[in-house]
């Protein structure tokens, strides 16, 4: 049997992306190491067990007892609840994750949302499908303020994009006191939060879900947004209370909403949200790009290279779980 590889790559994909390519990306940026891809069940518990660095969506704890010399697992997710945490913790084994490298598609993604209610593209659409020559009006985004909940990765990369668009930007984030990228800084603070919302033209959510921002977006948030105000929301479903939602967009209490995400998700065939005009949907695809594979081998790549350098666990990239 030949020696033990540098990098094992689990065989299980994501996002419609095979781990083939994920491997190819890691030899290139890792020429020195022995990259390896796992096709089969047999092929990861064959070389599991002698392998320092693995990396995949995920890792049962069967395979985690027989990976005695892992001290690194990269997984290929932002969210790492579904890792036997407990056990890799008692394990000593570093875990980062995927955070961050889905922002710039799902920035773009945000801009698509709100151009599209600014130009009224789906109203063009519906009008082709009638076969139907005939003029409507549409706006400018400029002069406009949005207001983005969350700054993190993604939310920093919605505001870069949004420079030179001519708006008004207000960020809301747990330290205020820390100012950000956008003109105005708010905190979750009720009374600062409607503040904020009552200002606003396009409400941009992009924070975790947490239990500060579980329902963060219900009822009295959505009376106090203009009439004229759209929703985008591409962090988790339940920031948003979905009948409130809906109600709002039957009685026009607001102008739109863009959803990446939903709750319940998947959503179920019969719900409401499927039958409303002023509503654009799509299924959690907002960060799906074929970047996903080189992006994630980049942070790999570079956190290996600090720890050649004598880097300790909490000077990695992405670290999730780091060893006392």
């Amino acid at each position: 049997m030949p020696p033990s590889p540098d990098v094992l790559v689990l065989r299980e994909g994501t996002e419609g992306l095979a781990t083939a390519s994920y491997a190819r990306a890691l030899r290139e940026r890792l020429p020195d190491r022995d990259v390896r891809l796992a096709r089969t069940p047999e092929d990861e518990r064959e070389l599991a067990p002698e392998t320092p660095v693995i990396t995949g969506v995920g890792i049962d704890t069967d395979l985690l007892a027989e990976a005695e010399a892992l001290r690194l697992f990269a997984c290929a997710f932002a969210g790492t609840e579904h890792l036997p945490t407990e056990a890799l913790a008692d394990r000593g084994v570093i875990v980062t994750n995927a955070g961050g490298i889905h922002a710039p598609g799902i920035a773009e993604q945000v801009l698509g949302y709100v151009l599209t209610f600014v130009r009224r593209l789906q109203e063009g659409q519906r009008r082709k499908d009638r076969r139907e020559w005939r003029h409507f009006q549409s706006a400018e985004l400029a002069g406009s303020t949005v207001t983005i909940v969350g700054l993190g990765s993604i939310g920093g990369a919605v505001v870069k994009r949004l420079q030179g668009f001519d708006v008004t930007t207000i960020g809301v984030r747990y330290t205020p006191e820390k100012g950000g990228p956008t003109d105005e800084i708010y905190g979750f603070d009720s009374t600062e939060l409607h503040d904020a919302l009552a200002r606003t033209d396009y409400l941009v959510l992009a924070c975790p879900l947490t239990e500060t921002t579980r329902g963060l977006i219900g009822t009295a948030e959505l009376r106090t947004l203009p009439p004229s105000a759209v929703l985008v929301n591409v962090a988790r479903g339940p920031i948003v209370d979905t009948d409130a939602l809906v109600a709002a967009l039957r009685s026009e209490g607001i102008r739109g909403a863009a959803l990446d995400v939903t709750d319940p998700e998947p959503l179920p065939t019969s719900h409401s949200l499927w039958n409303l005009d002023n509503l654009l949907l799509t299924p959690h695809t907002g960060g799906h790009t074929p970047m996903h594979w080189p992006r994630l081998a980049d942070i790999l790549a570079r956190n290996l290279q600090q720890l050649d350098n004598g880097a300790s666990a909490t000077d990695l990239e992405n670290v999730v779980l780091a060893p006392e």
